[in-house]
């Protein structure tokens, strides 16, 4: 397990009853999160006052309640990254928080280098941005129009140079298709996809069914040494350990650490379950 407990702007101050009460920057937020099968202990409005509260329909979908005069979008601080905080719908923000685990885990391996990085479904970017202040050329893949300009934003927000980042709209099996056959290759890749997705020309997208052939595919992008291939899961139901299988398969046993990523909380032996990632490392130096 690995938790992110360097962020000074962004705390859960409770959870409970499929719930999760967050404070991000100076507002707070009442999100749901079917990970918190538990009790809550305390009405979370009386732990805070809460600014907007997610509502989930039966029938799929949800609101936003709105008790204060929230702000269209804020920002927080992550050391020395800012990003843009926007409710949207589906009762996201634009920002997991959690995934500051892994930012930590690429900058330090980036260090100094001079290396290429794909972030293949990189919906807002706060791990694109990561990378690009560190120094590395990002190439940042979604096939959302809208999530690639939030990405311009917090690439804007966080002093990221320009030249740093190439940003593409496109569908990221299409897009790795032809890079392949421009002959272009990456130093590092992370992929953050999503549980299941459909495409413009109706393609269906199953992470069980689909992963392991597009890491197999996305290979072929890679340098015969990579300093690093990054695989994030909000799957429910698998585990680390099959991240670390599919790695493992596909670039040999090496440097592979499999890991859930957690939040820390306000109450007392309470970590918020957030995902499952898993690293190859191929070089150090």
């Amino acid at each position: 397990m690995k938790t992110a407990t360097n962020w000074q702007q962004y705390k859960v101050l409770a959870t409970g009853d499929g719930e999760k009460l967050e404070k991000w920057g100076n507002y707070v937020l009442l999100r749901p999160d079917p990970q918190v099968i538990w009790h809550k202990k305390k009405d979370f409005f009386k732990v805070a006052k809460v600014d907007a509260h997610y509502h989930r329909s039966e029938s799929g979908g949800g609101h936003w309640q709105y008790f204060s005069n929230l702000p269209e979008q804020w920002q927080v601080d992550y050391k020395d990254l800012t990003f843009s905080v926007k409710p949207m719908g589906f009762k996201h923000t634009g920002l997991f928080p959690e995934q500051a685990v892994n930012w930590e885990i690429m900058r330090q391996l980036i260090g100094d280098k001079q290396v290429s990085v794909l972030n293949l479904f990189g919906y807002t970017g706060a791990a694109t941005v990561a990378c690009a202040k560190q120094g590395a050329f990002v190439t940042h893949v979604d096939s959302a129009k809208n999530m690639v300009e939030r990405c311009k934003l917090n690439a804007k927000l966080s002093g990221v140079e320009e030249d740093k980042i190439r940003y593409i709209v496109d569908d990221c099996r299409k897009f790795v298709k032809r890079e392949i056959k421009r002959g272009k290759f990456y130093d590092a890749v992370l992929l953050d996809p999503p549980s299941y997705g459909r495409g413009s020309n109706g393609e269906i997208w199953k992470l069980e069914n689909d992963l392991y052939d597009f890491v197999q595919l996305v290979k072929q992008v890679l340098v015969e040494k990579p300093l690093f291939v990054l695989i994030n899961s909000y799957t429910t139901g698998l585990q680390p350990t099959v991240m670390r299988n599919v790695l493992a398969r596909i670039f040999g046993q090496g440097d592979i650490e499999a890991y859930e990523v957690c939040l820390p909380t306000e109450e007392k032996d309470v970590f918020l379950p957030c995902g499952a990632s898993a690293i190859y490392k191929g070089r150090t130096k």
